[in-house]
């Protein structure tokens, strides 16, 4: 089912947690001027000159979803919206009232990478910051490093640019009819938005280099048993299924949470050894013990969550 929308496809598409301590507020100057509203802090959406909003977000309490909105070209990022989806992921990662952000796509598909339009017909308004510390990707979010959870609700095509936005999310849950896949690799675009070095840590490089060097679409089963999916859910369901999963998660102790998130990803990505990688973690857990751990016991110990109960 989900290759056979792979067939359908003509409209040409391709590639598309920031440590505020260490790169700060990054510079808009890479991308064209454009008026901005966080929603994710409060404010309205963000709209475009013609007055469509190309990223709209919705607080639920202690989550933000984050949409792209540009599903008359399957939600391919331009560079205004790859500056707003910059821009509401910042927001989300510094406001203490938010826990959880969902990423997703308005009108059927997540994202399909990059607008080829814009470049093969603006090139000269590109500006791409090629020091990673010093700037964004195109795509826009995609150099973050979060310090808080972040979800992707994927329905249509995911590919290209678009896969690297998945790949962001700490969790993928998809749907049954979405295709992914690096689709860039039949016009030469390059995956220059973190897919060659987040893919190879998640599905391992064998896998990652067949979806790479092919260009292939992945159906939901497959991208599921490769770990590339943590969930496949209903067509038209993974919105939802993703904020159900980030009410979850945004109950638990969230200190503890963010810690134990923050030691996984430095093993995987930053540690050089496994003792450094041991270090950092009982660096960053022991404090943990004090303010959330204490508590914690003390509630088991009247009957809380005794049997495996949640």
């Amino acid at each position: 089912m989900a290759l056979k929308q792979f067939q359908t496809l003509l409209t040409p598409i391709s590639t598309a947690t920031v440590k505020s301590k260490t790169f700060g507020r990054w510079s808009m100057a890479c991308f064209q001027p454009g008026k901005s509203f966080s929603t994710a802090t409060g404010g309205e959406n963000t709209v475009t000159g013609t007055g469509q909003a190309t990223v709209v977000t919705q607080r639920r309490g202690s989550v933000v979803t984050v949409a792209i909105n540009r599903p008359e070209s399957r939600n391919a990022v331009n560079q205004e919206t790859a500056r707003h989806l910059l821009e509401e992921l910042e927001a989300f990662d510094s406001d203490p009232d938010l826990k959880v952000a969902v990423l997703h796509g308005k009108g059927g598909n997540f994202c399909a990478g990059y607008d080829l339009k814009e470049l093969a017909n603006h090139t000269a308004s590109l500006k791409l910051e090629q020091d990673v510390t010093k700037g964004p990707g195109p795509m826009g979010p995609s150099r973050l490093e979060l310090s808080k959870p972040l979800i992707a609700a994927v329905s249509g095509f995911a590919v290209a640019g678009g896969l690297e936005l998945a790949l962001l999310a700490d969790l993928r849950v998809v749907e049954e009819s979405a295709v992914m896949g690096v689709f860039c690799r039949r016009f030469g675009v390059p995956l220059i938005d973190g897919g060659t070095v987040r893919l190879p840590r998640l599905i391992g490089l064998s896998r990652a280099l067949d979806l790479i060097l092919t260009g292939r679409p992945i159906g939901a089963q497959e991208a599921l048993a490769y770990g590339l999916a943590n969930r496949v859910v209903p067509d038209g369901q993974a919105l939802q299924a993703a904020l159900e999963l980030a009410e979850q998660i945004s109950s638990f102790p969230q200190q503890c949470l963010r810690a134990d998130r923050s030691s996984a990803v430095y093993g995987c990505y930053d540690a050089t050894s496994f003792t450094q990688a041991m270090q950092y973690e009982i660096d960053n857990g022991v404090p943990v013990i004090q303010s959330e751990a204490v508590a914690g016991a003390t509630r088991f110990t009247t009957g809380a969550g005794k049997g495996g109960k949640f």
